[in-house]
């Protein structure tokens, strides 16, 4: 079994070849290709990669290259997680929305339509190339934002499933409040990326005893925290919403409070800069615990799983971003959505779930539609469509908004929007 990892450069690869090297038993391999233009980075983050190999056991190979159709060619799956221009990139889309009062956010908002403009071109281009070498292969897209992302390469006939943390961090966080072991919690996890919400946590399996209402009643104020919410709303809705619904429920108190402190790209950066100093010493040989500060907690065990499941045609439920097939009837049946399915050679199946209340299907809805217009957007570009999609996102709305953020995202990506 040949993967690859397309933004192997990344400071964040040591976490996922460290749950390569442990879930071994999970995901057999015999070889990984880190993927990425960075050739300076891609010789830090590799060599390591080789020693933490090396350190657990792994028998299997792992080579790098900046050469993309070289590093795809013969793999069975292959995992994205690039970010078109960077931190750099990242810190713009984070600040100058909050020029005109609206949150600054990679995912969502301005900025996150910033990204997607960016990034549907070059993952479709990488995509279409995989396919040319391997029409077999499996894409795993962790690159955000994944919900347009994902549906940007499903529409275009890929064989992709989208992926993400959030499920994965609340199992684990729930598991450990519970004092059960994770294998143990199963999530009642529904949305769209980066717009869900927990609304049943229950043990021994999907049909097992919901235990949502002792956590919050035994730990809703560490759950509160945890997501920087009043624990009232909590309690009032009943339910664990992902942190990112902070920016709709409280959108006014985040934009305040992004405006007196430094981006989160400047943060990650600084963290990056020291990371590959430390990539850079050959005794390290297993992933520094300044890496958790990185972000994507518990990725590489759910990578390990999905691409498990899809590869060794295991039927095993995971929680991924997939088209909607009926699932939630007041979608599309193309529009991509973040819920338990299961997942085997064919793909991801998502299982039924019970219908979503109007609190969360009217805000489902509204972004669904604001997802429909970025990806027209992303694929045939235009300022036309660009003000569409800002005007038609509910943390944004209004026309003199709408216009001012559409001059300003295309003046900032320039660079990285062919029709600009």
């Amino acid at each position: 079994m040949k993967l690859a990892v397309v933004g192997g450069g990344s400071t964040y690869t040591p976490e996922l070849v460290d749950g390569f090297a442990r879930l071994r038993d999970v995901l057999p391999m015999e070889e990984l290709v880190l993927v990425d233009p960075a050739a300076d980075r891609l010789e830090l983050v590799g060599g390591l990669a080789r020693r933490i190999f090396a350190r657990q056991g792994h028998p299997g190979r792992i080579s790098w290259t900046d050469d993309l159709d070289a590093g795809v060619d013969g793999a069975d799956a292959v995992l994205l997680q690039l970010r078109v221009g960077g931190q750099a990139a990242r810190d713009q889309d984070e600040t100058w929305p909050l020029e005109c009062g609206c949150v600054g956010q990679e995912t969502t908002g301005a900025g996150g339509l910033a990204k997607a403009l960016r990034t549907v071109p070059v993952v479709l281009d990488i995509a279409e190339r995989v396919r040319r070498r391997n029409p077999d292969a499996w894409i795993v897209d962790f690159t955000n934002p994944v919900g347009i992302v994902t549906r940007a390469l499903l529409t275009a006939g890929h064989r992709a499933v989208g992926l993400c943390n959030v499920a994965i961090g609340f199992q684990r966080k729930f598991a450990k409040l519970l004092g059960v072991a994770p294998g143990e919690v199963s999530l009642d996890h529904v949305g769209l990326n980066h717009l869900t919400w927990e609304r049943a946590v229950r043990l021994g399996g999907p049909g097992g005893e919901d235990v949502l209402p002792k956590l919050l009643a035994e730990h809703g104020d560490a759950i509160a925290d945890d997501l920087r919410m009043p624990r009232a709303l909590i309690d009032r809705l009943g339910v664990v919403p992902s942190y990112y619904l902070r920016y709709f429920y409280q959108h006014d108190a985040v934009v305040r409070e992004l405006g007196t402190k430094p981006s989160r790209a400047a943060e990650v950066a600084a963290i990056e800069r020291r990371l590959l100093e430390m990539y850079a010493d050959p005794a390290l040989d297993e992933k520094p615990e300044l890496l958790g500060k990185r972000g994507g907690a518990f990725y590489s065990e759910a990578a390990v799983d999905l691409t498990s499941s899809l590869l060794r045609d295991t039927g095993e439920v995971q929680i991924v971003n997939t088209f909607n097939r009926g699932t939630l009837p007041f979608l599309p049946d193309d529009a991509v959505i973040e819920v338990p399915a299961a997942v085997d050679a064919r793909g991801a199946s998502p299982l039924p779930v019970s219908p979503l209340e109007p609190l969360y299907a009217g805000l489902v809805a509204h972004v669904t539609a604001y997802e429909d217009l970025a990806l027209e957007a992303a694929l045939k570009g235009g300022r036309e469509r660009v003000f569409d999609a800002l005007l038609a996102h509910p943390l944004i709305g209004q026309i003199e908004y709408a216009e001012k953020l559409t001059d300003t995202l295309i003046a900032h990506n320039r660079e990285h929007l062919a029709w600009a």
